[in-house]
Protein backbone atom coordinates (compact mmCIF):
# COMPACT_ATOMS: atom_id res chain seq x y z
CA UNK A 1 0.00 0.00 0.00
CA UNK A 2 3.02 2.43 0.75
CA UNK A 3 4.36 1.73 -2.34
CA UNK A 4 1.15 2.64 -4.35
CA UNK A 5 0.87 5.89 -2.58
CA UNK A 6 4.49 6.97 -3.07
CA UNK A 7 4.17 6.19 -7.01
CA UNK A 8 0.52 7.81 -6.60
CA UNK A 9 2.39 11.20 -5.40
CA UNK A 10 5.21 10.99 -7.25
CA UNK A 11 2.53 10.79 -10.43
CA UNK A 12 1.16 13.81 -9.15
CA UNK A 13 3.52 16.04 -8.47
CA UNK A 14 5.09 15.32 -12.30
CA UNK A 15 1.76 16.57 -13.59
CA UNK A 16 0.89 19.39 -11.15
CA UNK A 17 4.91 20.55 -11.42
CA UNK A 18 5.31 19.60 -15.42
CA UNK A 19 7.64 21.86 -17.19
CA UNK A 20 8.65 23.95 -13.68
CA UNK A 21 11.58 21.38 -12.72
CA UNK A 22 12.91 23.40 -9.63
CA UNK A 23 9.65 23.02 -7.86
CA UNK A 24 9.25 19.18 -9.50
CA UNK A 25 12.58 18.85 -7.93
CA UNK A 26 11.63 20.36 -4.46
CA UNK A 27 8.02 18.40 -4.70
CA UNK A 28 10.05 14.96 -5.46
CA UNK A 29 12.65 15.48 -2.45
CA UNK A 30 10.14 16.31 -0.10
CA UNK A 31 8.29 13.08 -0.92
CA UNK A 32 11.47 10.77 -1.02
CA UNK A 33 12.26 12.16 2.63
CA UNK A 34 8.88 11.60 4.03
CA UNK A 35 8.74 8.26 3.09
CA UNK A 36 12.26 7.35 4.13
CA UNK A 37 11.09 9.07 7.63
CA UNK A 38 8.44 6.39 7.83
CA UNK A 39 10.35 3.19 5.87
CA UNK A 40 12.04 1.92 9.28
CA UNK A 41 8.23 1.31 11.05
CA UNK A 42 7.04 -2.26 11.14
CA UNK A 43 4.16 -3.37 8.75
CA UNK A 44 1.93 -3.88 11.97
CA UNK A 45 3.04 0.06 13.44
CA UNK A 46 -0.63 2.07 13.34
CA UNK A 47 0.42 4.94 12.24
CA UNK A 48 1.42 3.67 8.67
CA UNK A 49 -2.53 3.54 7.47
CA UNK A 50 -2.82 6.92 8.29
CA UNK A 51 0.66 7.79 6.66
CA UNK A 52 -0.66 5.91 3.50
CA UNK A 53 -4.30 7.80 3.52
CA UNK A 54 -2.56 11.15 3.91
CA UNK A 55 -0.05 10.99 0.78
CA UNK A 56 -3.34 9.09 -1.42
CA UNK A 57 -5.06 12.59 -0.38
CA UNK A 58 -2.70 14.71 -0.95
CA UNK A 59 -1.82 12.88 -4.04
CA UNK A 60 -5.52 13.75 -5.13
CA UNK A 61 -5.41 17.40 -3.89
CA UNK A 62 -1.99 17.68 -5.86
CA UNK A 63 -3.65 16.57 -8.89
CA UNK A 64 -6.81 18.35 -8.96
CA UNK A 65 -6.45 21.33 -7.12
CA UNK A 66 -2.92 22.46 -7.83
CA UNK A 67 -2.38 24.74 -10.96
CA UNK A 68 0.49 26.70 -12.16
CA UNK A 69 0.62 29.82 -13.80
CA UNK A 70 3.05 32.20 -16.13
CA UNK A 71 3.00 35.54 -16.12
CA UNK A 72 3.31 36.88 -19.59
CA UNK A 73 2.87 40.48 -19.83
CA UNK A 74 0.36 41.99 -17.57
CA UNK A 75 -1.41 38.43 -17.72
CA UNK A 76 -0.78 34.88 -16.35
CA UNK A 77 -1.39 32.05 -18.50
CA UNK A 78 -2.79 29.30 -16.34
CA UNK A 79 -1.94 25.47 -17.33
CA UNK A 80 -4.84 23.78 -16.63
CA UNK A 81 -4.66 20.12 -17.49
CA UNK A 82 -7.36 17.39 -18.07
CA UNK A 83 -6.86 16.04 -14.59
CA UNK A 84 -7.75 19.47 -12.82
CA UNK A 85 -10.73 19.78 -10.96
CA UNK A 86 -13.32 22.06 -12.54
CA UNK A 87 -16.16 23.78 -11.47
CA UNK A 88 -18.85 26.67 -11.43
CA UNK A 89 -18.72 29.73 -8.36
CA UNK A 90 -22.49 29.53 -8.02
CA UNK A 91 -22.25 28.27 -4.42
CA UNK A 92 -20.35 31.19 -3.61
CA UNK A 93 -22.96 33.32 -3.94
CA UNK A 94 -25.16 31.95 -1.23
CA UNK A 95 -22.95 32.49 1.68
CA UNK A 96 -22.83 30.47 4.99
CA UNK A 97 -26.43 28.51 3.72
CA UNK A 98 -26.00 24.69 3.32
CA UNK A 99 -25.91 23.46 0.09
CA UNK A 100 -26.91 20.21 -1.58
CA UNK A 101 -26.22 19.66 -5.27
CA UNK A 102 -27.61 16.08 -6.63
CA UNK A 103 -28.97 15.61 -3.18
CA UNK A 104 -25.72 15.73 -1.36
CA UNK A 105 -23.65 18.15 0.15
CA UNK A 106 -19.80 19.74 -0.33
CA UNK A 107 -18.90 17.56 2.69
CA UNK A 108 -20.24 14.04 1.05
CA UNK A 109 -18.24 12.25 -0.87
Amino acid sequence: MALAAYRHLMRAARIAFEGDAPILDAARQQIRQGFREKATLPPSDPSIQPAVQHAEELATFLKSNVVQGRKEGDMYKLRIHEHTERGDNDTIKVGGKSIKIDGKKCTDR
